[in-house]
């Protein structure tokens, strides 16, 4: 056997090879036609986080437009990022603003470069 030649001559050391031992493994592909979502969101009111969040969780790519919150009122805006950012957190995503008015939110397998 080549392999004895490399290891050494001592045959205690070296264990003989039994096919009988391996177990043949097929890969798995999890989808090939597995497609990425993009989802588009809407804040009007501080409610509809839970909407985001359940698109993140779901593992949608999310642009949030934030422009009727933001005329509406600020310290609501402000909550709603917060918890958006917490979410991105937590499931380990990525999160940008976009402009003035939007912000694009991620899961773990997409990264937003800047």
């Amino acid at each position: 056997m080549p392999f004895k030649k490399l290891l050494g001559n001592n045959d205690d050391e070296i264990e003989e090879f039994d096919e009988d031992e391996y177990v043949e493994l097929e890969a798995v592909n999890e989808s090939p036609d597995a497609k990425v979502k993009i989802r588009v969101a809407t804040l009007n009111e501080l409610g509809d986080v839970d909407k985001v969040q359940t698109m993140l969780r779901d593992g949608n790519i999310v642009w949030v437009k934030m422009q009727p919150l933001k005329e509406k009122d600020m310290t609501e805006l402000k909550r709603a990022i917060d918890r958006i950012k917490k979410t991105v957190k937590s499931i380990e995503g990525d999160v940008a603003g976009i402009d003035e008015d939007w912000l694009i939110a991620t899961p773990k397998y997409a990264h937003i470069h800047r």
